[in-house]
């Protein structure tokens, strides 16, 4: 049986183990298992494992949804998903730090805080999943916590890109440097929504987002559009 943080955990994963010994095995940090008088193994074998099943998972969805993409970009995008800082924040938002068995020292050291401890348990806790369920039960498990973030992360990415095209393009037919200003701020602080008005050689466009870098970005957007179907 599990305790209660260990079951609140698999609830937020939505995901329920049948051999719960796999689950518990991620748990189990190098330094708890070097004080313990029995023979229990950690789990960096299983830290190993989950680190190459969620770049491969992470990969697949990016290959699966996103077609237009290059392999350029599939590269940073995955890079900026799995990554120790970005592991670190999902194993927080799903308060995994409270189901990790750590040694005395690291106890003291506040090791449920640190990035790299956070980041590879979480891994082991994907191994375990992986072992459990198999392949298409950990696609679910990493599909329903990164959707989200994948999203996110692929329209910064292509949003950035407009960016650049534009300036790249410009430079090359010698127009001013894009200027982007804001011209609207509307609804409230926690909310707001940003007009931006973006002027470069002939072109005047207006960007609208939640936040002026996207509002620059969606100018930027649209300014490429228009070339691509009027040329500069």
């Amino acid at each position: 049986m599990l305790d209660n943080n260990l079951l609140k955990f698999t609830q937020k994963l939505q995901y329920v183990f049948k051999n719960e010994e796999f689950f518990k095995e991620s748990l189990n940090h190098r330094s708890f298992v070097n004080e313990q008088n029995v023979a229990i193994k950690d789990n960096e074998r299983l830290e190993f494992l989950g680190d190459a099943v969620l770049g491969l998972v992470i990969a697949h969805i990016l290959m699966d949804r996103y077609p237009h993409l290059k392999e350029g970009s599939l590269t940073v995008i995955r890079s900026a998903l799995v990554n120790e800082r970005q592991l670190a924040s999902v194993a927080r938002s799903l308060d995994l730090g409270d189901c990790i068995l750590l040694g005395k020292g690291e106890e003291q050291t506040k090791g449920r805080e640190k990035d790299s401890i956070l980041s590879d348990v979480f891994e082991a806790v994907i191994a375990a999943i992986y072992l459990d369920g198999g392949y298409d039960a950990v696609f679910k498990v990493i599909d329903f916590i990164f959707s989200k973030k994948i999203k996110f992360v692929v329209s910064e990415r292509e949003a950035n890109c407009y960016k650049s095209q534009l300036q790249e393009l410009v430079q090359a037919a010698h127009y001013n440097v894009p200027c982007y200003n804001v011209i609207k701020e509307s609804g409230p602080d926690h909310d707001k929504t940003f007009i931006v008005e973006l002027k470069t050689g002939k072109f005047v466009v207006l960007g609208v987002g939640k936040s002026k870098k996207r509002a620059e970005q969606d100018a930027a957007r649209l300014v490429l559009e228009i070339i691509k179907k009027e040329g500069l």
